[in-house]
C-alpha cells in the first residue's frame, strides 16, 4: 500500500461478490423460458446460443453498446422480433424478465460478513460494467455509491469511471483501493485512475506478467486482513 491512509474500498461486481457464469446461464433459461411462451417465433428461429451470436455480431454497430450490456441485449431482441415477425412492444417486458432473473445471485459466503467488517472502518462502493441491481440483490445498505456503466456512459477501464466514485465519495484517488477479479478492467483501470488495486483471485487464475496487483486475495475475509495489517 502506498503512504496514503486508505477511506474507502470500491468493489467490482460479477465474479467478485458472486459468480457471474451461473448467473447469467440462469437468466437466459429464465429468459428463453418466457420467450417460449410470449414470443414463440424468437424462439422457433433462434436458440440461446444463436440469440448470443446475435448480440456478438450487434456489438461494434454502437458505440453505446461497449457500455450498455442492457441496450445491447434489448436491440438483439428487438432485431430478433423484427425477423421472425414477432412484436417487439413486447421486449421490454422481456427485458424486466431477464433484469429480475440477473439480480437473483448467489453471493459468496464471505460477502455479507465481509461487507459489514469493512464499513465499519472505511466507506464502501461499487463499479461494474454490468447492470446488476445491488437494491434487487439486498446488500445495496453497505455501499455509499454505486456507479454502473450502462448508466455513467463509461466503463471499466476508462479512468473517469473511477475518479466518478472517488468524487461522489469526496475522496482523492489515492485514498481508494479498488477490488475485482478482471486483471486489465479493473487492477490496470484502477491503477491508471490512480486507485490502488487489489485482485480478487477466487477461481485461481493466472496474472499477466505485466499486471502487478497492490495485493491478491481469494475472500473479503483475506482482504479485510490485508488492509488491517497495512
Amino acid at each position: 500500500m502506498n503512504s496514503s491512509p486508505i477511506k474507502a474500498v470500491l468493489f467490482d461486481l460479477d465474479d467478485t461478490l458472486w459468480p457471474l457464469v451461473p448467473t447469467l446461464v440462469k437468466a437466459e433459461t429464465v429468459l428463453y423460458e418466457w420467450l417460449t411462451l410470449h414470443i414463440p417465433g424468437v424462439v422457433h428461429h433462434f436458440s440461446n446460443e444463436e440469440l448470443r451470436e446475435l448480440r456478438m455480431a450487434l456489438l461494434p454497430t454502437k458505440p453505446e453498446y461497449q457500455f450498455n450490456v442492457w441496450a445491447l441485449r434489448h436491440a438483439a431482441l428487438t432485431h430478433a422480433c423484427h425477423v421472425t415477425s414477432e412484436n417487439p412492444e413486447l421486449v421490454d417486458q422481456a427485458m424486466a424478465v431477464f433484469s429480475d432473473a440477473r439480480n437473483k445471485v448467489v453471493l459468496f459466503d464471505d460477502v455479507i460478513p465481509g461487507l459489514a467488517s469493512l464499513s465499519e472502518r472505511y466507506v464502501i462502493g461499487s463499479i461494474s460494467n454490468g447492470f446488476a441491481d445491488l437494491e434487487a440483490i439486498g446488500i445495496a445498505a453497505h455501499f455509499k455509491t454505486s456507479i454502473a456503466a450502462h448508466q455513467f456512459g463509461s466503463a471499466k477501464p476508462n479512468p473517469e469511471i473511477f475518479l466518478a466514485a472517488c468524487d461522489a465519495l469526496a475522496i482523492a484517488p489515492q485514498e481508494a483501493v479498488y477490488v475485482g477479479d478482471d486483471p486489465l478492467l479493473d487492477i490496470l483501470g484502477a491503477q491508471n485512475a490512480g486507485l490502488q488495486a487489489i485482485w480478487m483471485n477466487r477461481f485461481q487464475r493466472t496474472l499477466p506478467d505485466h499486471i502487478a496487483p497492490t495485493a491478491t486475495c481469494a475472500t473479503l475475509h483475506e482482504l479485510d486482513a490485508c488492509l488491517k495489517s497495512t
